[in-house]
């Protein structure tokens, strides 16, 4: 497994690993003893844009202003409530059956829009560099697969932007500071 945290404030964004892996249990369980709050999200419920949209605004309670679009989740991400973080102490995203989405076209981009918004929410400072008038949140998201095929997954997710990485029993995505900082 990669050295990923699901308390800290740093990368990667997103990790996808077969469903049920222990190390992943005991992050969770972790974050959850610190105060932070672990959201389940059924990828049933994620195979349109429009279901990404809904289910997200509905789990993380997103502002009625929410634009239903993906600039907005990435807004809304990045700008979340201290009731869906545990008061700030952070929030873990957990997608089952994640193998649902391989094949839908919004795959990718919804990968990288994850790393888009928390990436913004795990940083003290706004896109030009000055500091928030908040702290950082650490803002994770794990892809649970049941069939688990890393190289395959890590191609579905190639993206200009993106970093992502693939090793044993996980794949890693986060975004790219050259292209992105």
């Amino acid at each position: 497994m990669s050295s990923f945290d699901l308390t800290g404030t740093s990368e990667p964004w997103v990790l996808i690993v077969p469903e049920g892996t222990a190390g992943i249990r005991r992050q969770l369980s972790e974050l959850t003893a610190r105060g932070g709050l672990v959201h389940h999200f059924d990828a049933r419920d994620l195979m349109t844009e429009q279901g990404v949209f809904r289910t997200f605004a509905e789990a993380l309670r997103f502002p009625r202003y929410f634009g239903w679009n993906w600039d907005a989740l990435v807004d809304c991400l990045d700008d979340l409530c201290g009731e869906v973080t545990g008061g700030g102490a952070g929030i873990a995203g957990v997608v089952h059956d994640a193998d649902l989405l391989l094949r839908t076209e919004h795959f990718p981009l919804f990968v990288s829009v994850l790393c888009q918004g928390a990436d913004r929410a795990n940083s003290a400072v706004d896109l030009d560099g000055d500091p928030l008038d908040r702290p950082a949140v650490a803002e994770h998201f794990v892809l649970g697969f049941r069939d688990f095929d890393p190289e395959k997954i890590a191609a579905r997710i190639e993206l200009p932007g993106l970093l992502v990485t693939a090793g044993d029993g996980f794949v890693e995505a986060a975004l790219d500071p050259a292209e992105w900082h």
